[in-house]
């Protein structure tokens, strides 16, 4: 089915859930796995923090450092369970873009993916890199939800709680 798998990953709990995924994956598939992690590059003029503070050779170093440390522990997860993976650290102005153009380079089959599952205006304000690639890779993309207990999740308002049917309701002929 598939023989080259992506996965995407910013070394956040919800990430390794798709590295874990896309790991199990691969494995069941005897699938190669392409370990990918994107930055942003650097700019000049810039809202964002780190870059105002550093200069583009300190922000390179830094990114470069996380970058590492990110896909290294995705490497261990994969090679605990027996599965080689190939590690790629990609700058892109558009992350999203990054991500799609290193599966294309690469040669995959599958995109897989974490997403919170944000909804209404917090996905518009909010975006998604998951949304993004979604909506701009011809390649299938496999999302990776975010777990919940099923103690947590809640009813929505003013939802009913149905009763099951008996079983002398569902004979035919009733």
């Amino acid at each position: 089915m598939y023989k080259k798998i992506l996965v995407a990953t910013d070394g956040s709990a919800l990430s390794d859930l798709a590295v874990s995924h896309a790991v199990a994956l691969a494995a069941a598939l005897h699938a190669a796995l392409v370990i990918v992690t994107a930055s942003e590059r650097f700019h000049l003029f810039s809202t964002e923090a780190d870059q105002i503070a550093d200069t583009e050779a300190e922000y390179r170093r830094q990114t470069g450092r996380k970058a590492e440390a990110v896909l290294s522990r995705a490497a261990a997860t994969a090679a605990a369970a027996g599965v080689e993976a190939k590690q790629v650290h990609v700058e892109d102005d558009q992350p999203f873009h990054g991500i799609i153009t290193t599966a294309e380079a690469e040669g995959c089959d599958l995109i897989v993916m974490a997403s919170h599952g944000r909804r209404g205006l917090s996905a518009v304000v909010l975006g998604s890199e998951t949304t993004k690639v979604l909506t701009h890779s011809g390649l299938p993309v496999l999302v990776v939800r975010e777990e919940v207990a099923p103690a947590v999740q809640a009813k929505p308002a003013g939802s009913v709680e149905w009763p099951e049917p008996s079983p002398a309701f569902l004979a035919p002929g009733r």
